[in-house]
């Protein structure tokens, strides 16, 4: 078997323990600041927006309060859009994306449906520019009652609480360079499994759950994102990733196999993005702009269907 030899923590072949995850942990670098970035904004906000605090990290030394923002007219016999981003706190366009449609929606869907967002779900790997917490999880696997990221599940209990009926969910990431050189390498090496190079798809592509399969509702989305930016080819296979792909750039499996974010709610639309910043055909400000594009069309779209 041939597994992970370069990377620079564990032992080929063999799981991480506690202290790997230590070292692991330790070799993570502070890159940004989620109070500036994301609790800032929202703080500049709060005179358009009700913004709630639903849980709070202790991660070490730090602390991350844990922010959503909620139309400021609530209206229990609406419908709720919920918005998430930053699930992986190293996709930054989907942090970005979330607080962009923030800040350029104004009152047009007041009376139509209430607004939900969650921009950083993720605030510690945000600030590290990670896809793991604190404790080496990738909270994007952790959506169900006995997920071990806190993450997830104290926005599970705050989804919960609220006893509202979704009717859209549309979960912000971004698939990146360091997917195949650091991340899934990592991955491989906590595991102690053998890493199996892959390929990225260069371009903007969605991910629908074959279980909430609305076909129609990704490839609105997609239209109107290719007047964006470009959208992901399939492989020579007609895959990504080894998936199927069901449309033109749509990836279709079941995602409460993976225990995704975007199987939270039972919206009867739901979708997660995937950008590649890294691609020379795009930037950062497009990818964010994609994001954004994809939250009006997905709410407009499940509000006229």
């Amino acid at each position: 078997m041939t597994t992970n030899p370069f990377y620079p923590i564990g032992t080929p072949g063999q799981p991480w323990s506690e202290l790997e995850k230590q070292q692991w942990r330790q070799s993570q670098t502070r890159y940004r600041f989620y109070k500036n970035d994301v609790l800032d904004v929202l703080d500049h906000l709060k005179h358009r927006y009700e913004i709630v605090q639903y849980g709070e990290l202790h991660y070490g030394d730090d602390i991350y309060p844990l922010k959503a923002v909620k139309s400021q007219d609530w209206d229990d016999n609406l419908p709720v859009a919920l918005i998430t981003g930053g699930v992986h706190g190293y996709e930054t366009s989907g942090v970005m994306g979330a607080l962009g449609f923030l800040s350029e929606c104004q009152n047009e869907y007041a009376g139509k449906v209430n607004l939900l967002v969650a921009p950083c779900v993720s605030p510690w790997a945000y600030e590290r520019i990670a896809r793991w917490n604190y404790n080496a999880v990738d909270p994007n696997r952790q959506f169900y009652p006995e997920g071990k990221a806190e993450e997830s599940l104290a926005l599970m209990a705050f989804i919960s609480s609220l006893k509202a009926r979704f009717i859209v969910h549309v979960d912000l990431h971004e698939t990146t360079d360091s997917d195949e050189n650091e991340f899934r390498p990592a991955l491989a090496a906590r595991d102690g499994i053998e890493f199996v190079p892959g390929t990225i798809p260069d371009g903007f592509y969605l991910v629908s759950d074959e279980q909430n399969s609305r076909l129609d509702f990704q490839r609105a989305i997609i239209s109107a994102v290719e007047e964006v930016t470009h959208i992901a080819p399939s492989d020579d296979d007609g895959s990504m990733f080894g998936y199927p792909v069901a449309s033109h750039g749509i990836v279709e499996y079941d995602n409460n196999a993976y225990h995704l974010c975007a199987t939270m709610t039972d919206a009867p639309f739901t979708t997660t993005t995937e950008v590649y910043p890294d691609s020379a055909a795009t930037s950062p400000e497009e990818c964010i702009r994609a994001q954004i594009v994809t939250v009006r069309r997905a709410i407009e779209f499940a509000l006229s269907n």
